[in-house]
């Protein structure tokens, strides 16, 4: 077994088949296919089951996907090191993360992580829920995930790394009768015409929780993609409730942002597993926590002029 075949069994499992594969790793099927017999040789289990002309994962194959994932992961580590002692040189941070979390504290992160690492490079992965960013990290797919939820994060077989709390907010199109920086509470909010998220989520159930005690109150969109959410707003549909993360880029945009009284709070964490993190993944969750260090500072002295890492969102 060499890093090669785990490489090429990777691949075969991430594009979906043999010949996708190939194409992807610029290898001739052929000698995909061979190395793939030599692998279920060694290992003496097959790790696909031809089905027509595709392919599934055996119960062995599937076994196998984070193990090999982690070997890859930390033969990469081995060359960087080798080849940046004195700093990261090149390579990759895989992370996974949720829509709101992604706009901040992301942006700030990436911006000051690409300014202390240059030659690193971020691929954040996108997810929809806590359990897929979950699922993300233990399989090994990505190194660390950034989520948000209702309550503060707890999760079995990683470590998790509380970031900040984002209060949520009124996001109106400028005009639409809502004073920027006004604090409403859900009455203020009668006979508006609200968007919403489906079923499931905090935000839903938060706009819920305003239709259910501000009269007239009718949700005028559904919306699955949360980044449909602001140009509705800003084009008057209605009245979008997010997280306090989209606020810097609501108000460039246009919009206004008013506070809500009283609001649940988004919980955000970063987790990782406890080993087999990569030089950059190391860097980026230290870079990480003392962001959440800065911020929990900020929060106990609000007066506190200390500067965060990257722009001020």
């Amino acid at each position: 077994m060499d890093a090669r075949q785990l490489e090429y069994f990777l691949a075969i499992v991430e594009h979906g088949g043999f010949s996708k594969a190939a194409a992807a790793l610029h290898v001739a099927q052929p000698s995909l296919s061979q190395a793939m017999a030599n692998l279920e040789a060694d290992l003496g289990v097959p790790l696909f089951h031809r089905k027509g002309r595709g392919v599934v994962l055996s119960e062995a194959g599937a076994e196998l996907l984070e193990p090999s994932r982690r070997v890859l992961r930390d033969l990469a580590a081995v060359r960087d090191k080798a080849t940046a002692l004195s700093g990261l040189q090149g390579g990759t941070v895989e992370l996974a993360a949720m829509p709101s979390p992604g706009i901040e504290p992301l942006t700030t992160l990436i911006h000051r992580f690409a300014e202390l690492h240059p030659s690193v490079t971020v691929s954040a992965r996108a997810a929809f829920t806590p359990d897929e960013v979950l699922e993300l990290v233990r399989t090994g797919i990505c190194e660390l995930g950034l989520l948000g939820a209702a309550t503060p994060v707890t999760a079995s077989h990683v470590d998790v790394l509380p970031v900040e709390e984002q209060p949520f907010v009124v996001v109106a199109a400028a005009g639409d009768g809502v004073e920027d920086g006004a604090v409403m509470r859900p009455r203020d909010l009668a006979g508006r015409r609200l968007i919403a998220t489906r079923s499931g989520s905090l935000m839903r159930a938060i706009v819920d929780d305003i239709t259910a005690h501000a009269p007239g109150t009718e949700i005028a969109a559904v919306v699955d993609h949360r980044t449909s959410i602001l140009p509705l707003a800003l084009a008057g549909v209605g009245l979008a409730v997010l997280p306090a993360s989209w606020t810097t880029l609501a108000r460039r945009c246009g919009a206004v942002v008013a506070s809500i009284e009283p609001t649940a709070h988004l919980h955000v964490a970063m987790i990782s597993l406890p080993a087999h993190l990569t030089p950059g993944a190391r860097a980026f969750l230290e870079l990480t926590r003392s962001l959440a260090q800065r911020r929990e500072a900020a929060a106990h002295n609000p007066r506190s002029t200390a500067r965060e890492p990257g722009p001020k969102l």
